[in-house]
């Protein structure tokens, strides 16, 4: 059972981790500077089509492992 726990833990951290990378990249200009010095500066008008669906699914795969970690821990 405390295998469990700790596993169920590190992927609560690793997708907190996930979904704040993916906030950072939707709410700031960080992509965009990083896209834009790599000379793939016109991929910036598709950004939101890409950004926010992944940062919903991230949201939804965090709550997911919050809640199996949490029951783990039962």
């Amino acid at each position: 059972m405390m295998v469990a726990r700790a596993r169920f833990r590190k992927r609560f951290i690793a997708a907190l981790v996930g979904t704040g990378l993916g906030a950072l990249c939707c709410f700031t200009p960080l992509l965009v500077i990083g896209l834009g010095l790599a000379g793939l500066s016109f991929v910036t008008p598709y950004l939101d089509f890409l950004l926010l669906p992944v940062l919903a699914v991230l949201i939804l795969v965090t709550i997911r492992a919050y809640l199996q970690w949490r029951a783990a821990e039962r």
